[in-house]
């Protein structure tokens, strides 16, 4: 199936009041898992490829992102794709010449000026290409020592006067979740989510949703919340799925041995998150 324009899918979600998760792609098994979870589920997804994945590949964006929209074209379910955290101007102008619709530009660790400049350049430049743009204020935390704070939540007026200033086309904000949790148990904001929801006029995007149980994404999403992305989660199944098989098997040397049940496993974690996001 050709791919899908992410705009497209945040649009339909934004009117049905549901939501598109977003999964992050390392390997080429997380691209294929994330399709299977996909079909699986009946539902559409984005597959976003990070600018750490990118240095992960030796800072080569063109195989990892071939391979992701190739696996995306071969998938019966519709799937966008989409180039996550970026904070090098190179990697973004890269986006348009790789099958990306959609880019997250981020300039959240810069001085809330510093911040608006630079991101209100980045819409500019994707807009004139035809790509939607997603942006960030606030700082999510799990990253380079961020305290998950509630100093650090997005405030609702900055948001509006931020979204006007830059041009984005939806903002990540800060409401209680946090980057690389293992485990489900943060707690959201759902107020600030219908207070945001309230004062900006474009869709909100929460991050770190690996660490949010599904009946807070549930809450979330009826808040307000268009994408969810999860990154995390689906390498917690993976490696542990890796571990079992190896730690039972230790022998093994055929890596297909070991990475078909981890790519399984990202799969059914694909599966869970889109029912609960996004439910036929």
């Amino acid at each position: 199936m050709p791919l899908v324009r992410t705009s497209e899918l945040m649009s339909a979600a934004q009117a049905a009041r549901q939501a598109v998760a977003a999964f992050n792609v390392i390997t080429v098994e997380h691209a294929e898992a994330i399709a299977t979870g996909a079909e699986s589920a009946g539902t559409p997804a984005v597959l976003q490829i990070s600018e750490n994945a990118v240095k992960f590949h030796g800072g080569r964006l063109a195989p990892i992102a071939a391979a992701t929209a190739a696996v995306a074209r071969s998938s019966t379910a519709r799937l966008a794709l989409h180039l996550d955290h970026v904070e090098s101007t190179a990697l973004l102008h890269a986006a348009s010449a790789h099958d990306f619709t959609s880019v997250m530009f981020d300039a959240s660790k810069l001085p809330y000026g510093d911040n608006v400049k630079a991101t209100a350049e980045a819409a500019g430049w994707a807009h004139e290409r035809g790509l939607w743009i997603e942006a960030e204020l606030g700082r999510v935390g799990g990253k380079a020592g961020d305290a998950h704070t509630p100093g650090v939540r997005t405030d609702p007026t900055e948001a509006a006067a931020y979204v006007a200033d830059t041009g984005v086309d939806a903002l990540a904000v800060a409401v209680g979740s946090t980057h690389a949790m293992t485990t489900r148990t943060a707690t959201l904001d759902h107020a600030l989510i219908t207070t945001l929801r309230e004062a900006v006029p474009v869709p909100l995007v929460l991050h770190g949703s690996s660490g949010v149980p599904d009946t807070e994404l549930r809450a979330a999403v009826a808040a307000g919340m268009t994408k969810i992305n999860v990154g995390t989660a689906l390498n917690t199944a993976f490696t542990g799925a890796v571990r079992a098989f190896l730690e039972a098997h230790p022998s093994t040397v055929d890596p297909r041995k070991y990475l078909t049940p981890a790519r399984e496993a990202m799969a059914g974690v694909v599966a869970g998150f889109l029912r609960n996001v996004r439910p036929r």
